[in-house]
This record gives structure tokens, sequence and C-alpha cells, in this order.
């Protein structure tokens, strides 16, 4: 009968986990941010903890489960609303390489070391540091490498401003200042809190308004 038991509460957690990843609104691991790996972690322990001690009350599992997904909802939704809560919940990227040049003080920051680069380097095929201008350190420990010999300025389009937040480490890979884009948004009449994307591509900046998109 215990066997039933525990292949009944497997299966039953296989499914509440599955359906509390697509209420997170997560699709891969490498998604998650810190706030997701820890709800995660808590979620497949007290999984296992119910699966163990197949005589206690399942409600006992579903509960902390269910308090700790509102949570984790309450906190996107807060974090939507919020740059700064953001911010403070799952950090902000850091630039490691910045045309060429290795940020060894921003790496220290991070906790970052020099072989942890070097090994996701080789992970996308970068055989050596001097192939690189311009990596990312993302909150989710990804780093995104963009290579020397692709034009930055040219055929990658580089974000200037997300959902009204000016990207000022963009406007200094790309040579520009604050002073410039005002004058781009002000060439159309708009202010960087109207501008939900705006991207800078063959030396042009392209925006796409927020009421575009309603």
């Amino acid at each position: 009968m215990k066997y039933f038991m525990v292949l009944g509460r497997s299966f039953f957690f296989y499914i509440l986990i599955a359906v509390t990843y697509r209420l997170m609104g997560k699709r891969e691991v490498a998604e998650l941010s810190i706030m997701d790996l820890v709800v995660s972690i808590f979620i497949a322990q007290i999984a296992s903890i119910s699966i163990e001690n197949y005589d206690k009350s399942i409600l006992m599992s579903i509960i902390p489960i269910s308090v700790l997904v509102g949570l984790q909802i309450i906190s996107s939704i807060v974090e939507l609303k919020s740059h700064k809560a953001k911010k403070i919940i799952d950090g902000e990227s850091s630039v490691i390489i910045n045309k060429g040049k290795v940020d060894f003080e921003e790496m220290s920051k991070q906790r970052y070391n020099l072989e942890d680069m070097l090994v996701q380097l080789r992970e996308q095929g970068i055989k050596s540091i001097e192939e690189v201008d311009y990596a990312i350190l993302e909150t989710n420990g990804e780093l995104s490498i963009f290579k020397k010999q692709d034009d930055l300025t040219g055929t990658y389009p580089l974000p200037v401003i997300i959902d009204g937040r000016v990207q000022k480490d963009t406007l200094i890979q790309i040579g520009k200042s604050e002073k410039w884009l005002e004058t781009e948004l002000n060439a159309d009449n708009l202010k960087a809190v109207d501008v939900f994307y705006a991207f800078y591509k063959s030396k042009n900046l392209f925006i796409i308004k927020k009421e575009s998109i309603k």
C-alpha cells in the first residue's frame, strides 16, 4: 500500500511543480532569477519531504508551496511596476569586458573570477579574451558576449531605452551623451518615459512608443 502512496504522491507533485513553473512564467532553468531559484529549491525540498512522509496529510505540503508561489508572483508584479524593486531583488547586469578591456574591479565586486569567465567564453566557442569586445554578466549568471568582428554600432541593436529607463551603459558604449538622446527624443516630441523600447543600430536611433503597443 505504501508503494502506491509514494507513487501517487510522486505523480501529484510532478503535476503540481509543472503547473507551478507555468505560473511562475519561466520555461528554462537558465531564465530563473535568484528569487525564482530560492522558491524552486524550497518547493523541491517540501515535495521531497511530503513524498517520504506519505503518512502525513498532503495539505501540509500544498499550503507552504502555495504561499511560496504566491510570494513569487507578487514579487514579479512588484518588479514589473518598480525598477528599484527589481534591482534590489534580482540585481543588475554588469559589464565585465568593455571595448576589449576586462573590468577586474567589477569582477571582484560580483565575486566573479577569471576562471569562471574563461569557462563561459569557451562554452560559446571563444578561444581568447582578445576576441571579445563586449561581455555582460547577466543577473542569472549567464555571460552575454559580443565579438570584436561584430559591428556593435552597425549590425547589432543596442538597447538605449527599456520601458522608459535610459540605459546609460549603452550610451557610453556607442559614444553618445544623454543630451544627444534628449535631442533625438525632442525631435519626435517625446521623453524617455514615453518610450517602450529604443535601440541604436546602423548609427540610427529606432523608437517604439508605449502607445504603439497598446
